[in-house]
């Protein structure tokens, strides 16, 4: 009775909420996609046939199938959000959303995505799939991986190879990237995703409780702030040893670029930490001028790495042993 008397109090849906919950200012996040397109071109060249349409088609991709994920997000966690300080705010918490509309926008969004897909490769319409599934296991009731302790940081952050796939897609859509470049994305997306809940738990456990906490998603009650902290560092190991294998193997001197990134990654903890952090809106994340700036250092070390042959860099590739006599 009293949730029904509440929903009546909710103003009616607009166009402007349906729209609202696609969440097209987060499209930011499919920056993810451009190291993909660079490393297809570096390693293997365009095998493209036309490089424009398949660029503007793999973006389509990735933005309708990141906005039906969104959609089914925000109508299954309306429930949930409402006990979280901002995330109350969102207009499925606000207002009162028709279920039916909600499927047909998640339907056309995901049809739209798709068919861009299946024209623009094989690949692209397979990644679009798992995408689209992902989406479905993180979200839907029953199954609902978010609610699971480390099963839904792993589940989430495979957005982040799949962005990485839709971009080496649009340059080669003939083979896969390597393994080793696979598992450092979803790696360092299960470091940025462990880093966004250890802000959550930090601010809304000192600022509205623990209970309140575990209301807005149930995973949190198998996190402490110790467990969160020490999984951000066993991702970013895991995507350093990674990381280290692909450097390795396809070009040494990209070795220039590994000090960046660990900087990177401290940075990146540290801000997690701060108060009313925007490691809980990645979308917000341009704003942070030491960020942008480490980024753009890790960007001139990458072209410095991949045009200056070092050849003193290839006593990394071989056994090596320190002579004592």
């Amino acid at each position: 009775m009293d949730k029904s008397i509440a929903d009546l109090g909710k103003m009616r849906g607009t166009a402007a909420a349906y729209i609202a919950i696609a969440r097209l200012d987060h499209s930011t996040k499919h920056i993810f996609i451009v190291p993909g397109v660079i490393l297809a071109y570096l390693l293997r060249g365009i095998h493209s046939t036309s490089l424009v349409s398949s660029i503007t088609l793999g973006l389509i991709v990735a933005i309708c199938i990141a906005s039906a994920n969104y959609v089914i997000n925000e109508w299954f966690d309306r429930d949930f959000d409402k006990f979280h300080p901002t995330k109350s705010q969102r207009a499925a918490v606000k207002t009162q959303l028709s279920g039916t509309i909600i499927f047909l926008e998640w339907t056309g969004l995901v049809v739209v995505g798709l068919a861009c897909a299946f024209a623009a490769s094989k690949i692209t319409l397979l990644v679009a799939c798992i995408f689209t599934l992902q989406g479905i296991i993180y979200n839907l009731p029953r199954i609902r991986a978010k609610d699971k302790a480390y099963l839904d940081v792993v589940s989430e952050s495979v957005n982040n190879p799949l962005r990485l796939m839709i971009g080496w897609a649009m340059v080669d859509p003939t083979t896969l990237p390597p393994s080793s470049i696979i598992l450092t994305y979803w790696a360092g997306g299960a470091f940025l995703m462990a880093a966004k809940r250890l802000s959550e738990f930090r601010e809304i456990t000192a600022s509205h409780g623990r209970a309140l906490l575990e209301q807005y998603r149930a995973s949190f009650a198998g996190y402490s702030e110790i467990s969160l902290t020490v999984s951000c560092f066993v991702y970013a190991l895991i995507t350093s040893f990674f990381l280290a294998i692909f450097l390795i193997k396809y070009r040494v001197e990209y070795l220039l670029t590994v000090p960046v990134l660990i900087a990177l990654f401290g940075h990146y903890l540290a801000l997690s930490m701060e108060p009313d952090s925007a490691a809980q809106r990645p979308e917000k994340l341009f704003k942070e001028r030491a960020l942008i700036a480490l980024v753009g250092l890790l960007a001139v070390a990458f072209l410095l790495a991949t045009y200056v042959d070092i050849p003193a860099l290839d006593i990394f590739t071989g056994q090596r042993y320190i002579g004592l006599e």
